[in-house]
């Protein structure tokens, strides 16, 4: 990999980054890790996200083939999302980040102590 420019689009890792890391990607990405929501599920989950927030990142993830939408036409009608195969592959690396983070909070107990 070429590091000579980083942010000029060509380097995989930065552009992956910027992808996943908008404010409310990961979020959304991890709860559906853990099984199909309806939307004021995942909305109840994410602590602070207006619901225009929501939408939009939902639709962002489904156009980019993260997640599915599903409308159900039944009384009354809701929407259940999920995530697709694409979608299921960063999920064991932000498992692995999730136990880095945690490492990282107890080194930096330690070394604040």
């Amino acid at each position: 990999m070429d590091t000579s420019d980083w942010y000029d689009g060509s380097c995989e890792l930065v552009n992956a980054f910027n992808y996943i890391c908008k404010k409310w990607r990961l979020p959304i990405l991890w709860y559906l890790s853990q099984g199909n929501f309806r939307y004021y599920e995942l909305k109840r989950q994410l602590c602070g996200i207006t619901n225009i927030m929501l939408t939009r990142s939902l639709q962002d993830l489904e156009s980019h083939g993260m997640i599915w939408r599903k409308q159900y036409s039944e009384n009354p009608p809701h929407v259940e999302y999920g995530l697709t195969d694409q979608g299921n592959k960063i999920i064991p690396v932000l498992k692995v980040l999730e136990e880095w983070g945690e490492m990282q909070v107890e080194f930096e107990k330690r070394v604040s102590s």
